[in-house]
């Protein structure tokens, strides 16, 4: 028999990290409050290994649920506060704990010497109470209490260095984005509420199950709402723009919101609704170009960056747009399997990336790097293996995971998709590989004066910051073999441990040969090779030549590097007008004139009245009498008149 009782203390343990650091941290010293923040990371992610270990084995209960008392009960409707643990919850939570618990370790030795250390490390745990509330949940209404709390979290944490306006400027953007997404899922809420009566899952999809008829309609606009939702949080187009200014926070946020957490609860809701979904054809097409248009959009801003943190941001939300396409194409295994994957390997990328920013003393500029390879010797090989991995370097985890995604697409019918995931695979190699070169390889472009802050020059990182860096790069390494195709020997066992969840969906894969299979792998290895070779030459070989290119065509250089002006163009067509209405209409008419005006009116009469009322104390006794014999005859007119009314 299983302890459910556990499964509360996943998320209670951060929440009272949270509490304690946030409450009384700043009068612990730092040893203190690292203790309270790992231990309330580290018991949660203990918890999920025991859960691993009794729901693995054959035989092993396909879900457990703990239900507390009606939350919210008004006449007919009613909503539990409930948690429920399936297959893909596991795998979410195994990602969450466990990627966060060594995102957690690696900060203690990260922001060993920022200020505000409690603050940040109570910010930490907020945000994996909110999203283990979030993928613990067995109602929208629940999962949404988690979705906001970790766009609350993601705020102070992109913003935590408030005293930089860019580092505000950017919690800011990411909150009010993320709200325009959350208005299309309150929305979708509201229309369940009204078709379904309830915000349970599992009321929810039961209905749809046992309705084999109900398509499209309504369906489809709460799918489609849903998504709007999703495009905020998993930063797809067009709300894809506050993803890659999240990396004003410290280098272990950008690798809890881009890796472990909040950008993946898009794509977890979108598969957790997979019975909805697969009732729409059209949302599905929507999700599918969607994530095709994000990939190889994203993908090409970042092959000109020079930030190294803003080249990791955007082929996040690059790879976000392959999950999304996995799940548009009803593979929503292979997109949980590459949110797996990748997370792996980003949350490696980022953190060594910080160890080189470490290194240097806050530089990101990649072309105030180079040759750091025998500097940082731990720093250089375990990001190679995330390199590898995110470009799909046969046998990495990355390797299978996207494959399966570009064998899904083509085998679902969607050439032009699979065609588009395809080049974005060329991409992604391209500018990872000139990410690897540009600081690892060539001449130093850096001065000991990159790290003033250390008396020992340019160095490696602390223990405690490099045992998660080899940890993430074994697990890059060896984590795809969960999902071996059939095709090079295994069994995708992931796709078989996920059969409980998504089997009952309407969408069925369209059958392939392993023959295609292997050609298409073929396929997609050449043109990994090929973004290689030209990173290669031209930030390795010939280093200058990329520059010469970018003189050649400065149009076309600077449309890119200056991101297609996204930004400008949604400051000139949205923020501008929204800022002259607020000013305009809400701050001169209504605040200027109704308020301030009603204010004034209440003055000016305030003021007339006692004016009135100081004449008529005058202290004349004949103005008395007279005010007297007038309220006198008022009297009497008011009783004789007043009562011939009456009669």
């Amino acid at each position: 028999m299983i302890n459910t009782s556990n499964l509360w203390l996943i998320p209670l343990l951060p929440f009272a990290g949270f509490l304690i650091n946030g409450t009384i941290g700043r009068k612990f010293p730092r040893s203190l409050v690292s203790a309270v923040a790992l231990i309330a990371t580290a018991i949660p992610a203990a918890i999920v290994a025991w859960l691993w270990s009794v729901m693995l084995p054959a035989g092993a209960p396909a879900s457990i649920s703990v239900v507390s008392s009606p939350w919210i009960a008004i006449t007919d409707f009613q909503v539990n506060f409930a948690f429920t643990v399936d297959h893909l919850t596991l795998i979410m939570l195994g990602v969450v704990t466990g990627v966060g618990f060594l995102i957690h370790l690696y900060s203690v030795g990260y922001m060993a010497h920022e200020e505000g250390y409690w603050r940040f490390f109570a910010y930490l745990n907020l945000f994996m109470f909110f999203m283990s509330v979030l993928v613990l949940s067995s109602s929208f209404l629940l999962l949404f209490v988690g979705w906001e709390g970790v766009g609350l979290a993601s705020y102070l944490l992109i913003g935590f260095y408030f005293k930089k306006d860019s580092a505000a400027n950017a919690g800011k953007k990411a909150f009010i984005v993320n709200r325009i997404g959350d208005f299309g899922f309150l929305l979708a809420m509201f229309l369940l509420i009204r078709n379904f009566g309830s915000l349970d899952f599992t009321h929810v999809f039961d209905a749809i199950s046992v309705n084999p008829d109900w398509h499209g309609g309504i369906l489809t606009a709460i799918a489609l709402l849903l998504v709007v939702g999703a495009a905020g949080k998993s930063a797809q187009i067009p709300l894809y723009v506050w993803l890659p200014d999240a990396m004003e926070g410290p280098t272990p946020v950008s690798a809890l919101i881009h890796a472990a957490t909040m950008v993946t609860a898009g794509i977890y809701m979108v598969a957790r609704c997979h019975t909805l979904f697969d009732r729409s054809p059209y949302a599905l097409g929507v999700v599918a170009i969607i994530g095709a248009a994000t990939a190889i959009f994203a993908a090409s801003m970042g092959m000109v960056q020079n930030d190294i943190k803003r080249v990791l941001a955007y082929s996040t939300v690059s790879q976000l747009g392959y999950m999304f396409l996995a799940c548009g194409v009803g593979a929503y295994a292979a997109g949980i399997f590459h949110l797996m994957t990748h997370a792996f390997f980003k949350a490696l990328l980022f953190l060594a990336a910080g160890s080189v920013i470490h290194a240097l003393g806050g530089e990101q500029d990649m072309r105030n790097m180079g040759g750091l390879r025998k500097r940082i010797p731990i720093t250089f090989w375990t990001m190679t293996a995330a390199v590898f991995a995110i470009c799909g370097v046969p046998f990495f985890s990355g390797f299978f995971s996207k494959d399966e995604i570009l064998y899904q697409t083509f085998i679902a019918g969607d050439k032009v998709l699979w065609l588009i995931g395809l080049i974005t695979a060329g991409m992604t190699a391209f500018y990872m590989f000139r990410l690897w070169f540009k600081t690892f390889f060539g001449e130093e472009r850096f001065t000991e004066d990159h790290s003033h802050h250390d008396a020992h020059g340019v160095h490696e990182s602390p223990a405690i910051m490099l045992f998660p860096l080899v940890i993430l790069a074994i697990l890059s390494i060896i984590g795809g073999y969960v999902g071996v195709p059939a095709v090079f020997g295994g069994h995708n066992e992931i796709e078989h441990f996920l059969d409980p969840v998504f089997s009952s969906g309407a969408v069925a894969a369209t059958a392939g040969s392993h023959g295609l299979e292997f050609g298409l792998a073929t396929l997609s290895v050449l043109v990994v090779a090929i973004g290689f070779f030209a990173a290669f030459f031209l930030y390795y070989k010939k280093p200058g030549t990329a520059a010469s290119y970018a003189e050649r065509f400065p149009a076309l250089y600077r449309l890119v590097s200056n991101k297609f002006y996204v930004d400008e163009i949604y400051g000139t067509i949205i923020v501008t007008p929204l800022l002259m209405f607020t000013r305009l209409i809400l701050g001169g008419l209504i605040d200027g004139g109704i308020i301030n005006g009603s204010g004034w009116a209440a003055a000016a009469l305030a003021r007339g009245t006692g004016s009135v009322a100081n004449r008529a104390q005058s202290g004349n006794i004949r103005s008395y009498a007279g005010w007297l014999a007038l309220g006198a005859a008022a009297v009497l007119i008011v009783m004789i008149f007043g009562r011939g009314l009456l009669h």
